[in-house]
This record gives structure tokens, C-alpha cells and sequence, in this order.
């Protein structure tokens, strides 16, 4: 017979976790003015909130960790890290950050002014977040096809280059500072952008003089998308594949907790000195010196192990496959989810989920509420609450997607796992229609307000 799959690794520690009583539930997701993000971890059985910083380091990665010089300057593990950057995104100059975001506001603080454009392809929240803090504007330009759940295309990620090239040309006064690339697409449901779509635009970004930077939290990720699904990448190896990607841009931000499976940490990568020189003093300002930029040594030392685990090709297969189980046991339930399935998470369509709950009543985040008091299972809106309000009119935006994401950590959980998270996503759905009405908003920040809001039942 036909051997069935087994993941390329064995487990050395387990951590226990507790199930709860729907009572209990309840009092707790009450008591959190029904924000997941206010639930303590112990009061959550299947965490799927996020898979930043929530996976499993290896037995090299924590070996590594030993290996930490924490010179406040020129420590060995930042040339560790430096070398394993250039080895497998082929920038020559980095600078180090806490994580993600981090490297967003350092970059963003040289090359974005307000009244700037901002084109890409659905900017993630905190990306969006760091563009309207600095009075200028996001502009999405992702493929049509991308805000319809149920049809199918490889590269739902895909920029519009028509759009986007309508966005530039159409731009003055105003100025396009940069041009944003997430890979893969996390708000359009993690979905990958193509190799031919990143060439053609680098090909209009330098055609108008205008830095490309790829957001590349999930990059690996979407180069196991390209060698499974584009013409010409079946026989290419995951890291080249990541080094023709990212010939095509000018920088790159990474939240290293994602596709370099660790923690904390990110960077910012650059092609161009004078950039990398300028992001430097505001690196200085707020992170840390350049040569550790708010990580430690030893931090540097998983990230740079980690870079080189991330990419390789049995993992990703085991990673991708396990989120494609999830995926495939909604569908057969019934649940409706965004197809192509993603690379870290499957993302419900909640909108046809709870058809009968109005989009100001915020039907992601009521079913995220339900999904963890059925189970004790904690995945994230992706709709209009994160969405936030307009800078200028301050209503509510409501975009055409209304998701909840089931962001799967890396070499966490079981299938077991899986299969106990699908079962509660299927009774939720069974008892849909009892499901009556939504939440409101108690009170709420002006910006990134889905991290502290608080709302309550209607």
C-alpha cells in the first residue's frame, strides 16, 4: 500500500493545555467586552489568533540561541544574521528590528510623507496603520478576482497592474512614495502573488522611478505557491525561487515570526546604501544601535537559522498541507471559506456564514466570538472592525471581504488539532440561523482600534 504522509519532524517537549466549560467561556469573553485579544492565554483551548510568533523553534534554532554575543555593538550574531540575509534574499545592507511593524515605522519614516500614495495590494493593519499615521494614503490595487471567496485563481494575490499604473499616472499633485508587495497576501485570505506579477511590477515601478518593497512576513510561503502553481518553477528550489522574487525589489520588511519561525525579531532589507544610511538614524531612534536594532544575540542567532529552516521545501509542504487539512474538512462541512486555500490559515467568508447579520453589526467578529465559546478556539476578525474607521469622514469602512482568519501556528498543533477546530467551526455553522444579532462598540481607538476595542451583544 501507499505510505500516508507523516511530518518531517518528531516532537521533544509537549506544553499541557486545558479544555473549559461553555459557561466559562462565556463569562470570559464577556468579561473581555468580547475582544479575543483581551482573553489570557489559559482561557483559550486552540489558539489560532495568529501564526506571529507562535510557532515551534527547532533543536537548532535553540542551540543557536547559545551562540548569542551581546555586544551592545558589532556582535558576531548580527554578521551571523547579515550573512544569512544576503545568502538567501540577496540584500547587501539590513538593519535589525523587534518584529515587523517595527521595520515598517523605521522605513516608512524616511520614505513616506503625508499626502503620499501608497499603492499595493491590500495593505495588512499595521502596514495601513504606519501609511495613515503619516496623513497619507493606502491604495489597494489588488486583482478583482480576489473579493470573490468561491472563484478560483493560483495568484489571488495579484496586483492590478493596469490599476496600479492609473493610481501613478493619475497621482499628481500627490506623490507615490513607494509601491508595497505583500507576500503572501494576508488580507485578500493569504494568497500568493506570481512570479510574472512581481516582475511586471518592478518593470512599472522602475519605468516611474519608484522604489518597490515587498512586505515579506509569509515569503517562503509564496514561493512554494510559485513552484506547485506557475509554469516554469516546478523544477526550481524554494531559495531560488525566494532569490529571483526578490531581485525584483528595491527593500523588504520582514516579521521574521512568521516564515522564520521564531519569536521575535524582524528587519528591513535594503539594495541601496544611501536608503539603508538614512532608515539608520531613524533605526537608532527607535529601536536600537544598528547592529542589534531592539533583538538580542541570540535572538539574531534562531532568526538566522531559522531563514534557512523556513525555506526548506519539506517543511513547507508539511506546514501547507496541514492548513490545506483545515481548509478541506470546512468545505466538507459546508463552511464557506476563501479558495484557493492560503498558506497559513483559512480565512471563513463570514458574510455568507451570517448572511443575516449586517455589516455594521460586524458579522467576522460575532463569529469569532461564537467560534470560541463553542470551543475554546481563538481565530481573528479580518472585516470591518481592522478595517477602522476613515482618517477623513471617520464611518466606518466596510471592505469587500468580511473574514475570520484560523491563523495556523508553525509545528504546533496536531491534526487532531485540526480536526477538533474544524468540528467546532461545523457546529457553529449548524446553529448559524439562532445566531440573531451582532455586536456594537462600547469604545475604541483612533487608530488600530480591533487590538483594545470594546464592544458588547446586541
Amino acid at each position: 500500500m501507499e505510505l500516508p504522509y507523516s511530518e518531517p519532524f518528531k516532537i521533544k517537549m509537549v506544553e499541557t493545555v486545558s479544555r473549559s466549560t461553555a459557561e466559562q467561556r462565556e463569562k470570559w469573553i464577556r468579561d473581555a467586552s468580547y475582544n479575543l485579544f483581551n482573553l489570557r492565554s489559559g482561557q483559550v483551548y486552540i489558539d489560532l489568533l495568529t501564526d506571529s510568533g507562535t510557532g515551534a523553534m527547532s533543536d537548532r534554532q535553540w542551540s543557536a540561541m547559545m551562540q548569542g554575543d551581546e555586544s551592545y555593538a558589532g556582535a558576531a550574531s548580527y554578521y551571523r544574521l547579515k550573512e544569512a540575509i544576503k545568502d538567501i534574499t540577496g540584500f547587501d545592507f539590513f538593519l535589525p528590528t523587534h518584529q515587523g511593524r517595527a521595520a515598517e515605522n523605521v522605513l516608512f519614516s524616511v520614505l513616506v510623507k503625508e499626502g503620499d500614495l501608497v499603492p499595493g495590494n491590500s495593505h495588512f493593519d499595521t502596514t495601513k496603520g504606519h501609511i495613515e499615521f503619516r496623513k497619507a494614503t493606502a491604495v489597494d490595487c489588488t486583482i478583482g478576482i480576489a473579493s470573490d471567496p468561491s472563484a478560483y485563481h493560483p495568484f489571488k494575490g495579484n496586483v492590478d497592474t493596469e490599476k496600479l499604473e492609473r493610481v501613478i499616472v493619475n497621482a499628481q499633485p500627490k506623490k507615490v512614495a513607494c509601491i508595497v508587495v505583500t507576500i503572501t497576501n494576508n488580507t485578500s485570505g493569504g494568497q500568493p502573488v506570481s512570479m510574472s506579477n512581481l516582475r511586471e511590477v518592478s518593470r512599472i515601478a522602475k519605468s516611474y522611478n519608484i522604489k518597490l518593497i515587498l512586505d515579506s512576513a509569509r515569503f517562503a510561503e509564496n514561493a512554494y505557491f510559485i513552484k506547485t502553481r506557475e509554469d516554469g518553477y516546478a523544477s526550481k528550489s524554494i531559495r531560488e525561487i525566494v532569490s529571483e522574487m526578490f531581485s525584483y525589489a528595491d527593500g523588504m520588511t520582514m516579521s521574521s515570526k512568521k516564515d522564520a519561525i521564531v519569536n521575535m525579531g524582524g528587519f528591513i532589507g535594503f539594495r541601496d546604501e544611501e536608503l539603508f544610511r538614512e532608515a539608520s538614524v531613524y533605526n537608532i531612534i527607535y529601536e536600537g544601535f544598528i547592529t542589534y536594532g531592539g533583538m538580542s544575540g541570540r535572538d539574531m542567532e534562531a532568526l538566522a537559522q531559522g531563514l534557512y529552516e523556513g525555506t526548506g521545501y519539506e517543511y513547507l509542504e508539511s506546514r501547507i498541507r496541514q492548513v490545506g487539512l483545515l481548509g478541506s474538512r470546512l468545505k466538507e462541512y459546508g463552511v464557506p471559506v476563501i479558495e484557493p486555500f492560503g498558506g497559513h490559515a483559512i480565512f471563513i467568508d463570514a458574510k455568507s456564514f451570517l448572511p443575516h447579520i449586517p455589516r455594521n453589526e460586524f458579522p467576522g467578529q460575532t463569529l469569532a466570538v461564537e467560534l470560541y465559546a463553542e470551543g475554546g478556539v481563538r481565530g481573528v476578525e479580518i472585516g470591518a472592525l481592522m478595517a477602522d474607521r476613515d482618517p477623513v469622514t471617520r464611518e466606518n469602512r466596510y471592505p469587500a471581504l468580511e473574514l475570520v482568519r484560523l491563523a495556523v501556528p508553525r509545528r504546533v498543533y496536531t491534526d487532531n488539532h485540526i480536526e477538533y477546530v474544524a468540528a467546532a467551526v461545523a457546529n457553529v455553522y449548524e446553529r448559524r440561523n439562532s445566531i440573531r444579532h451582532g455586536l456594537r462598540i462600547i469604545s475604541e481607538a483612533p487608530i488600530l482600534r480591533h487590538f483594545t476595542i470594546a464592544l458588547e451583544r446586541i
